[in-house]
């Protein structure tokens, strides 16, 4: 009986230790989740407070954004009211504001033209000059099997096949002993452009066009060519670029003497990037200068105005430019020439104008466009030199002379900083210069044409992070030269070098030929394109 009592009160004890471990277990985890309860009250804190400087910042953003906007539109409420002008003056400003000309109603090609009829459908049909690879075909049997035919019809498909063909030519220059003297004899070798020359007239004139015309980097050729198996280092590839540059140099020169020679020229500029031995990376200027069909580019390492009164002081005409303080040296130096601007950037800067003042500047850039359009009829018609100049005369005149009226009527009535009081500023400024094309019929009335040929240079530089060095970025400006003027001819450029470099290469004594004899001008008249 006792042993009983003693091991129920051990079996007590033991439950109360247990019991004890349970109690301090159970306070352990009302503590920590009392801690945890009070990070996570931290936490939320720390969120609202994020969320709350979020909101700020969102507020602030939007303020800024509304300031933003209202400076964009003038503080106007409604981007559809057009915006007041400035106060007057005095009653005599007002009354001529509210007087002012107003600008012609948009007519011309650009707004009532007929619609066009639609181009026809369908498949063209392929060139009729192309070479032809003739062969006919039969069949062997018919599907009963009897192989014996009476010809009644036959179906004719024409097909394209404009592969590239690379081949290696190989010439047996064979050596003769003449009979009656004994002399040695080898036959001639074909054309090259140079001596000992590793590729063909053809394959140079391929290479020219697909690095200056389709503007295809030097190391995507060299790559494209080992992919075929045809191992051509980029050295090689830019050793041939220099001797055909120098091939085509004379030609270029003959161009540069006829610009100088003619009674206009129309330039532009914009930059390029060479890499120079021991300095790194330098930003050049890469220049244009065209007349009519004539292109010549010219590479120059700075951007300065006597770099250009330098090139220019043999010149004798007029120049077509945007108005530019580098010219200043130019027409200074040179009093023979005669300065004409572009119409095109302060038409482009109107457009831009519109979204502080949409009324005023509308305005502004109808008087414009209505010269644009005139202009634009008289050259759907054909109109040249007398004809052109008597239109524009009777036609555009009147509208410049109401667009002074407007300016005049306008302008004490902007602050200084308007975008559009700045136009009229600079139409004031270069005025003689903008409507030098109204007494010269062969001035165009922008030099958006200049710009154009700037299109390729912008392809090339979004491809390439430089153009070569010094030396290669001069050879890169003739052959872009050279090709640019084979696109205003419409010559094809492939068959035009070709041409040339069989005639300056190893058998030039043969033809005994000048560099004005070998112009793309002089091609196109021997050479009329099919059709022509």
């Amino acid at each position: 009986m006792q042993g009983r009592v003693v091991e129920r009160d051990a079996e007590i004890a033991r439950l109360r230790e247990l019991l004890s471990a349970a109690l301090a277990e159970i306070a352990r985890m009302r503590a920590e989740t009392t801690a945890a309860n009070e990070r996570v009250t931290e936490l939320t804190a720390q969120i609202a407070k994020l969320t709350e400087l979020v909101a700020k910042g969102n507020e602030r953003i939007s303020e800024l954004l509304a300031i933003a906007q209202r400076k964009k539109s003038s503080a106007r409420k409604d981007k559809n009211e057009p915006a007041p002008p400035p106060p007057v003056v005095d009653e005599a400003t007002r009354q001529a504001f509210e007087d002012r000309p107003q600008p012609p109603a948009p007519r011309g090609p650009l707004h009532d033209r007929p619609r066009e009829k639609q181009r026809p459908t369908g498949r063209k049909p392929l060139p009729a000059h192309l070479e032809v690879d003739e062969s006919t075909v039969r069949p062997e049997r018919c599907r009963c099997g009897c192989a014996e035919f009476d010809w009644i019809d036959e179906v004719v498909e024409e097909k394209l096949d404009i592969r590239a063909h690379k081949r290696k030519r190989i010439t047996h220059r064979k050596t003769g002993r003449c009979k009656d003297c004994g002399r040695r004899t080898t036959a001639e070798a074909p054309p090259s452009p140079f001596a000992r020359s590793k590729l063909t007239c053809e394959s140079l004139a391929y290479l020219i066009v697909q690095r200056f015309q389709l503007l295809v980097p030097i190391d995507r050729l060299s790559r494209y060519y080992g992919v075929q198996g045809i191992a051509i280092a980029k050295s090689f590839l830019v050793s041939q670029t220099e001797a055909a540059a120098d091939l085509l140099a004379g030609i270029d020169g003959e161009h540069w003497k006829d610009l100088l020679a003619g009674d206009r020229i129309a330039t532009d500029g914009t930059g390029i990037s060479v890499q120079v031995l021991g300095v790194g990376l330098h930003h050049g200027y890469l220049e244009v200068y065209h007349r009519d069909q004539i292109v010549v580019f010219q590479y120059t390492p700075e951007k300065g105005g006597k770099t250009q009164a330098e090139k220019l002081a043999k010149f004798e005409g007029t120049l077509l430019v945007d108005a530019e303080s580098r010219y200043n040296a130019t027409t200074a130096q040179n009093p023979k020439i005669v300065e004409a601007n572009c119409n095109a950037h302060p038409r482009r800067k109107l457009r831009d104008a519109e979204a502080v003042q949409p009324v005023l500047a509308a305005e502004g850039g109808g008087f414009v466009s209505a010269m644009f359009e005139a202009e634009a009829m008289a050259r759907e018609q054909g109109m040249t030199r007398n004809a052109l100049h008597a239109w524009r005369q009777e036609r555009i005149k009147p509208i410049t002379e109401r667009f002074l009226g407007w300016m005049d009527a306008v302008q004490h009535t902007l602050s200084p900083g308007d975008p559009v009081a700045k136009v009229i500023r600079y139409y004031r400024n270069h005025w003689p210069q903008l409507m030098r094309f109204l007494d010269d019929p062969n001035l165009p009335l922008d030099n958006s044409a200049s710009e154009r040929e700037f299109q390729p240079i912008a392809k090339y530089r979004t491809s390439s992070l430089f153009i070569g060095g010094t030396e290669g970025a001069y050879r890169a400006a003739i052959l872009l030269g050279i090709i640019a003027t084979c696109r205003r001819l419409g010559v094809d450029a492939e068959a035009y070098l070709t041409w040339v470099f069989v005639r300056r290469g190893t058998h030039r004594y043969k033809y005994d030929l000048t560099a004005a004899d070998l112009t793309p001008a002089t091609y196109k008249r021997d050479h009329p394109s099919p059709g022509a």
